[in-house]
């Protein structure tokens, strides 16, 4: 019986079109926030399997991750122009909604006989999928009335085998399921085979849509343009081109609309995407506690830099006495104020905690550090009712340390309280059994083991607890939310 093409099945066609678009472009420009790719969670500098960049890191003086990074044109990248924190809020948007199409799609799929389409009822379909392969080989069309036994392996494949592929690698680069099941990753071969594993599978959904494409062209075009448009091989052909290329062209539009409004109003587009994004986020990692404790010889023997240190007089005079000056001030809405110094943090009830380390740009790698669980502070200070955040100062001013990302003040990060109370939530004063270095953070930089990077502030200052963040900064939860538009949930 011949299979047709219900509305249902034209409408998810589109959709998923559009999405794989808006997925693509937003994927692109997470990559080039980090455009290298490994088989090792080191990412050891050289080691890269495949780089989309020509940059070579100098050896004569300090480099930061930032100096890797690459600024892609917008026709490419969603949105393009080093818009990490916007390519993040669409690809995590696009995802939630490319998931929704794709359970409708298989549920409609099993509740009619549309199912036949894709799931083989005999075992013979392979060896007569690979007769077809060799039909094709020798640049003739088999004949068909439906799909052939190799499209029909090739699209089940796509989806119940590559789109869930795609899904499970990019759970695998989630600091919060890294943290709660570090083995879930060693599933793929760690977070950066996962993502090189994710990029791969971009590519092979890319071959796809060309090899479909010209599998129509091929099979008849006017013919094949009219079932997936008009849902009829007998439909008026040219009515089902014209259609067929508005809706390309609606596709193209959204797009540009997409990427247009991201570079003119990206707050707006920050705000409208994290109404989806942030809810999504917190549900799926509220649950994560982290778990890690990798051995000592999963150390990597490089750790990347990310952001340069102070530079301001006070903050080199405190380096040079070794921070004997430096207070740690605990103030806000809490019932006993505290001024710690290094010394006396150090004599506290401490402990040590090797853990992976990954940044929103891509790179991993892992170290021991030893400090101070952040609730035993929380403790001593007594915090009042009415606390909820916890905001994180640094010494580290933007203005001087990172000028061209035209965001002056201070740098800050704001997290849950609860989430400060996780059990490898610690205020570090070593790493990897030694004085915590300048250029990672000295004399104190937090770690939040299931949260990425730029929330685990460096050369900290003060802890403030407050009841509501909004009046702080640009009132967005941190520097990086307010200046380059990240989330502050960043669990995933």
């Amino acid at each position: 019986m011949p299979l047709d093409f219900p509305l249902w099945i034209r409408l998810t066609h589109v959709i998923n079109v559009l999405f794989l678009t808006l997925l693509a472009r937003s994927g692109i420009e997470i990559l080039g926030a980090h455009p290298k790719l490994y088989w090792n969670d080191d990412c050891r500098p050289g080691s890269a399997w495949l780089r989309f960049t020509r940059k070579q890191m100098p050896s004569d003086r300090i480099w930061t991750s930032k100096d890797e990074e690459e600024s892609l044109p917008s026709w490419l990248a969603l949105p393009g122009q080093r818009h990490l924190g916007l390519g993040r809020h669409w690809h995590f948007a696009t995802v939630l909604a490319w998931i929704l199409t794709g359970l409708v799609y298989v549920g409609l799929l099993f509740a009619t006989d549309e199912w036949r389409r894709l799931i083989p009822t005999s075992w013979s379909v392979f060896p007569d999928a690979w007769d077809t392969l060799l039909v094709y080989l020798h640049l003739n069309v088999p004949a068909q009335t439906d799909y052939n036994p190799l499209q029909q392996l090739s699209y089940a494949a796509v989806v119940f085998l590559l789109s869930p592929f795609m899904l499970l690698t990019g759970a695998a680069m989630s600091p919060a399921i890294a943290a709660r099941l570090p083995a879930y990753i060693r599933l793929f071969g760690g977070r950066q085979s996962a993502r090189s594993l994710h990029f791969l599978s971009l590519l092979a959904f890319a071959a796809f849509t060309v090899v479909h494409t010209a599998m129509v062209i091929v099979h008849d075009l006017p013919e094949g343009w009219a079932k997936i448009v008009l849902g009829s091989q007998y439909a008026n052909h040219t009515r089902a081109i014209v259609i067929g290329c508005i809706g390309l062209a609606v596709i193209l539009l959204i797009n540009l609309v997409a990427t247009g409004v991201s570079l003119r109003a990206p707050r707006f587009v920050q705000h409208a995407l994290g109404l989806i994004v942030d809810p999504a986020q917190r549900v799926l990692t509220r649950w994560s506690r982290s778990r890690q404790n990798y051995p000592a010889e999963a150390i990597s023997p490089y750790f990347r830099i990310n952001g340069l240190p102070p530079v301001d007089p006070a903050s080199t005079s405190m380096a040079a006495n070794q921070f004997r000056d430096w207070r740690l001030e605990v103030c806000g809405l809490i019932h006993n104020p505290l001024h710690l110094s290094l010394a006396e943090l150090r004599n506290l009830p401490s402990q040590s905690q090797t853990t992976k380390h990954n940044c929103i740009q891509g790179w991993s790698n892992v170290a021991e550090w030893t400090g101070v669980p952040v609730r035993a502070i929380l403790d001593r200070c007594d915090p009042l009712p009415g606390a909820r955040f916890a905001v994180f100062h640094a010494m580290d001013d933007k203005a001087e340390t990172d000028p061209d990302l035209g965001g002056a003040g201070h740098y800050y990060e704001v997290i849950d309280l609860n989430l400060a109370r996780e059990d490898q939530t610690i205020l570090a004063y070593a790493m990897n059994g030694s004085p915590l270095p300048i250029e990672h953070g000295a004399p104190l930089r937090l770690r939040i083991e299931t949260q990425l990077g730029f929330k685990m502030v460096k050369y900290l200052r003060a802890i403030e607890l407050v009841a509501d963040y909004r009046s702080i900064g640009a009132g967005q939860g941190g520097w990086r939310e307010d200046v380059q538009h990240y989330s502050r949930t960043v669990g995933i």
